[in-house]
């Protein structure tokens, strides 16, 4: 599965989703390194491709754009940093600047809009009223004597100025909304804005955070290798003191050791069978064309029935019984339910629903984790965490009981959640 990822480069949003943080930050990790990968191996091929007159070399032309960096008195490249020179204001001052600046100008745009509008209505309401006060004098005109035509005209203008006196007062008091409103607008774009400022200095240290523990998850790899090579190394000198003592007993039993961890770094690292009983390691030909991912749960106990039972996945070693950790197709809050009663370093393994392999639910003190076991393929690994590859799903979650699975988790398989209901919910992989 992380072969696939890697390959593809993508990553299924849900399959994301069901990843711990630690997970993601790996997975982030590993496909970085194969990104730069595959960068090298472009510019070596390049690099080799113009060696061997393969394609012309690029020629740069006289009218290529260029830059010319401004030297200061010392002839180094001339830097002024903004904050930090004479004279200068400190950087919180310039932004603080900076930002009432956008907010002020943004509001004023915004209130100018408003008050053509506004200006607009006003126009509109007092032209419409003065035209039917004027339609109005006019069929009344013709109603008067002649003598009375100049007292009416001085009544139009009264009529015309009160109308106009009425029209500048709502005027001033549409001007006075307006800038209240300016106002009101500038300071929420001030807080706006500055909370987005903010919300960038917050991103940025998450951030640095990530790329802390990002580090300290790539040392304790590092270190989790050197350690492995210094016990090998002092498992080689041990056997070659027992040769130069002749001590042949001891040197038979380490030969005896010796060969039976060869043999399973054979069997984990070119998938060969061991010696033990074929059908736990011998996977059958396949009579069905597996999707790329689960499509229902009727694929999924397809699945699970034609690969993964002669495998022995889910039982306990050596016996027919079923490990008391198993559990079938549940859901994560079905899991968390099971292990919300129970100490910290309680697991129970399920069968996934997002990929081809299963589910390790772990207690934590405060809370629960969850990670991805692949079986996809011929081995059992926990996806983007650990990099072990283990024969059977049994000697994973062993191998777990003695070995953390993550450096900054510590996480340690102490006691196995059984199943609570009856009949149990991994009846149907079994029927």
């Amino acid at each position: 599965m992380l072969q696939q990822i890697l390959h593809d480069m993508y990553i299924d949003p849900e399959l994301l989703a069901e990843l711990s943080d630690v997970q993601k930050h790996i997975l982030f990790y590993k496909m970085r390194e194969e990104q730069l990968r595959r960068w090298r191996e472009r510019e070596a091929w390049e690099a080799l491709a113009e060696a061997e007159d393969l394609r012309p070399p690029k020629v740069k032309r006289a009218s290529d754009k260029h830059i010319q960096w401004l030297l200061g008195a010392d002839g180094e490249v001339w830097v002024w940093i903004m904050g930090e020179g004479p004279g200068d204001k400190p950087y919180e001052e310039i932004s603080e600047e900076l930002i009432a600046e956008r907010a002020r100008l943004q509001a004023q745009r915004e209130a100018e809009e408003l008050w053509r509008q506004k200006e607009a209505e006003i126009t509109k309401k007092f032209r419409d009223a003065l035209a039917n006060e004027k339609a109005r004098i006019l069929a009344e005109k013709w109603k008067v004597e002649t003598e009375d035509r100049k007292a009416a005209k001085v009544l139009e203008e009264r009529i015309h100025e009160e109308f106009k006196r009425k029209e500048e007062e709502e005027r001033k008091r549409g001007e006075e909304q307006i800038r209240l409103q300016e106002e009101q607008r500038a300071k929420e774009l001030y807080w706006t804005l500055k909370q987005a400022q903010l919300q960038s200095h917050a991103s940025e240290k998450e951030e640095r955070e990530w790329e802390e523990q990002l580090r300290r998850s790539k040392a304790a790899d590092e270190e989790r290798s050197r350690r492995a090579q210094r016990a090998r190394d002092e498992y080689r000198r041990h056997s070659l003191r027992a040769i130069q003592k002749g001590t042949v007993a001891g040197l038979s039993s380490m030969f005896r050791e010796l060969g039976q961890s060869q043999e399973q770094e054979a069997r984990l690292d070119h998938h060969l069978p061991g010696p033990g009983p074929p059908p736990p390691l011998a996977v059958p030909v396949r009579t069905w064309e597996r999707p790329r991912r689960p499509v229902s749960r009727e694929v999924i106990v397809r699945w699970f029935k034609e690969e993964q039972l002669p495998r022995r996945a889910g039982f306990e070693r050596n016996t027919k019984s079923i490990a008391p950790w198993f559990h079938g197709i549940i859901s994560r809050e079905d899991a968390e339910d099971l292990l919300e009663n129970m100490t910290e370093g309680a697991f129970l393994v399920r069968v996934s629903e997002k990929i081809w392999g299963y589910t390790l639910s772990y207690r934590l003190q405060k809370g629960f984790k969850h990670f991805l076991v692949d079986a996809s393929g011929d081995f059992y690994s926990f996806l983007g965490v650990d990099p072990n590859r283990h024969a059977t799903l049994t000697d994973l979650i062993d191998f777990h009981k003695e070995e953390i699975i993550t450096v900054s988790g510590g996480e340690l398989l102490q006691e196995p959640c059984g199943q609570r209901d009856s009949p149990p919910d991994y009846h149907l992989l079994f029927e």
